[in-house]
């Protein structure tokens, strides 16, 4: 049998397959792309005009169709089809082993696959595999308070073992009164300055009728109940040689108790909690502050993650390599770039150089630097070339388990995460791979979006804060739309002339993956939909035009500083 053969009865779809396993799974592979289409079509669950109102073209689009050979559906989240309404029913599961489905390295390029085997995931789908197999605050370790606790996360509730004040403290330059007194000449009879006192020899307590100068921050001597500030003075007298004063005019009325004075605990009361577990200590120094103040010197933190970088590619070579290139041969910026990236995060990198597209290479790179590292990063290589031997790598040398192998989206199509067991105990944790495409938009694109949440969660960072964040912004310029979502790089800045004050956002120009000029200068990922999603994910007009126009508003990820 030559092709399946397909009809309908009543609202039930009937295909028939050949008997020969190798015949069934190809002819049903050539048809469950539009599967979605045919029963919603013959269960009438929508107009037949509606649901092919785009033409020939737009279905094609819709189910990733053309008419090149081994295109690729790309699958939606669960329950939803291109339609544009929503089932909550599952969607079928593959149960086969992908291992069988790879072609092992060493193949002879007449036996490489012609399709990849992995089915095409939604992002959403993505970050569920990626929280799934990621260990969230897995270890504790101690570390000094000090700038390098800068990114780290607590893996415990900070209490207060001291009151903040430790003391009655002045909160101005002034003078110490008892409040009973009011305003009147008064005898200086002592001063306070900030700095530490002598324990054996503590200073006489304020009497009525005498006052104490008193410096910003200084111990409030014992009877004084009130501070007036000295702009609320005179100087009535002074020593002979002008240098100390002796009697002093209050001016202020109705001091109240302990104005301007911070009593003891008044910050921070002893025995509070201070910080929760779960608060990532900030550049910012506001948390490393708060623990300096209390005396605490070390605090127990969750580990983070260490990361390996490499790139792949017989036609990478390093980017810094005096002589000018040969045909074929790139610079290698992609490593540079994602180091940075990741350094910036403060996590330890380690640099794995350049690996040739050699599988035996690769494989003993993979293996000796795997034990030192709790993350890889790698770009290139795992694409359906007959050199891109990444995945092959995984699963047959290394004994890993990929768990995406495509994602819809532009840029990123063939980011692929895996999960190898660790080569030092089998009672450690697997170690993580992200296997970034080797175009240099899309793999700082795909570190975002995929690695730095994952590296976050590693951290101990709560789910709520791993992502990036993300904000509406007015468009400065028309965002063409792509099958795919797509996340274009832009500037964001806020525009204080714009309705009151806006983010508003332009793109950094030619957003081909490939271009790495249009990271330049780039601080947000603009999350645009797909022009053939659901109607929920983009207008009828939005649809029609092909593009998001200026002055409309689209989210955005925030991956730098706004400007």
């Amino acid at each position: 049998m030559s092709r399946p053969v397909a009809g309908s009865r009543h609202r039930t779809v009937v295909v028939t397959l050949p008997g020969s396993p190798k015949g069934a799974k190809e002819n049903l592979e050539a048809i469950i792309k539009l599967l979605p289409h045919a029963c919603i079509q013959t269960a009438g669950l929508q107009s037949s005009r509606k649901l092919h109102s785009g033409g020939i073209k737009a279905l094609e689009s819709a189910f990733g169709l053309s008419t090149t050979p081994n295109t690729t559906l790309p699958v939606k989240e669960p329950g939803h089809h291109s339609c544009g309404h929503h089932h909550d029913h599952a969607i079928p599961k593959r149960h086969t082993n992908p291992s069988t489905l790879v072609t092992a390295p060493g193949t002879s390029v007449t036996r490489r696959l012609r399709a990849s085997p992995y089915p095409m995931i939604s992002m959403f789908d993505a970050h569920a595999l990626i929280s799934k197999h990621t260990p969230a605050g897995a270890e504790i370790i101690t570390r000094p308070v000090d700038c390098s606790l800068i990114g780290y996360v607590l893996a415990y509730d900070i209490h207060a073992p001291v009151p903040v004040p430790a003391f009655r403290a002045s909160i101005v330059d002034g003078y110490a009164v008892v409040g009973t007194d009011g305003p009147g000449v008064y005898p200086v009879v002592t001063v306070s300055h900030a700095a530490p006192s002598d324990p054996n020899s503590p200073p006489p307590s304020l009497q009525p009728g005498q006052i104490a100068r008193i410096t910003t921050g200084a111990p409030v001597p014992a009877g004084a109940t009130a501070v007036v500030m000295v702009e609320d003075t005179r100087l009535v007298e002074s020593t002979p040689d002008g240098k100390e004063e002796l009697k002093v005019e209050i001016l202020a009325s109705n001091m109240g108790p302990d104005e301007n004075v911070r009593t003891i605990g008044s910050d921070v009361a002893m025995g509070s909690k201070v910080l929760s577990k779960g608060t990532e200590v900030a550049a910012a120094g506001g948390e490393i502050g708060v623990l300096a103040s209390l005396g605490i010197s070390e605090v127990k933190v969750y580990r983070k993650p260490i990361v390996g970088i490499v790139s792949t590619g017989d036609e990478v070579v390093e980017h810094d390599r005096p002589r000018d290139l040969r045909t074929g041969e790139i610079r290698d910026s992609n490593r540079p770039t994602l180091i940075a990236a990741v350094k910036s995060w403060g996590y330890d990198v380690f640099d794995l150089g350049i690996i040739k597209d050699q599988a035996n290479t690769l494989e003993s790179t993979l293996r000796d630097a795997l034990p030192n590292l709790d993350v890889l990063i790698s770009t290139g290589g795992v694409s359906m070339g007959e050199l891109d031997l990444l995945k092959p790598t995984i699963q047959h040398s290394l004994n890993g388990t990929i768990h995406f192998g495509r994602v819809a989206m532009k840029p990123g199509k063939p980011t692929t995460f895996a999960t190898i067991p660790s080569p030092s105990s089998a009672s450690e944790a697997p170690k993580l791979l992200f296997a970034l495409p080797g175009n240099p938009a899309s793999a700082l694109v795909t570190f975002h979006l995929f690695v730095l949440p994952a590296l976050r969660q590693f951290s101990g960072v709560p789910v709520q804060t791993r992502h990036l964040p993300r904000v509406k912004v007015t468009l400065e310029n028309d965002v063409p739309l792509d099958p795919r979502p797509e996340f274009v790089r832009a500037v964001v800045a806020w525009d204080a002339e714009k309705a009151g004050g806006q983010l508003v956002a332009r793109t950094t120009g030619g957003q081909r993956s490939s271009r790495v000029g249009s990271l330049v200068g780039a601080n947000a990922l603009l999350c645009m939909p797909s022009k053939v999603g659901a109607e929920a994910e983009v207008s009828e007009k939005r649809r029609e035009r092909g593009a998001v126009p200026v002055g409309e508003k689209v989210e955005a990820i925030l991956i730098g500083r706004v400007v």
